[in-house]
């Protein structure tokens, strides 16, 4: 599934992900969310896990496991644009707003909102298609969740 999911990454048109690769793809999204301001603890590895076993319905064992997986595949993947590009095509344009809201509850984990995080953040939400209004309210329901 890695190599399946990075050769897709790789490729100039990315391929439409299985549902296994886009798992996975979402977990390294996560995992460069977390890893965006340079510090990756582990309240941002147990929020990803918690994350992973909200969205896809997996045990902690098995989100921990795709965790793992996808810090490997996040390290050696190509820029976020084409990442984005490969998941987007993966989860419907409905579905897409709970992720960013993931990917925001990921980056608050540490209690800190870091610009490279911001940043990300934002890059994120547009490449998946969502309006800087959607993506704010993602953020504040990840903030009252905390």
């Amino acid at each position: 599934m890695f190599e399946k999911l990075l050769r897709c990454l790789t490729v100039p048109a990315p391929a439409r992900l299985g549902a296994d690769e886009a798992k996975l793809a979402l977990a390294a999204l996560l995992v460069r969310v977390a890893r965006a301001d340079g510090v990756y603890d582990p309240a941002e590895q147990s929020r990803i896990d918690a994350v992973l076993t909200r969205v896809h319905g997996m045990s902690p064992f098995a989100a921990a496991a795709l965790r793992a997986e996808a810090e490997a595949l996040e390290a050696s993947a190509p820029d976020t644009v084409r990442f984005t590009r490969a998941l987007k095509e993966a989860v419907p344009l409905e579905s897409r707003a709970a992720l960013v809201e993931g990917l925001w509850t990921v980056a608050l984990a540490d209690g800190q909102r870091s610009d490279d995080e911001d940043q990300m953040l934002r890059l994120i939400a547009n490449l998946l298609g969502l309006t800087d209004v959607e993506s704010a309210q993602a953020r504040q329901r990840a903030e009252a969740a905390q």
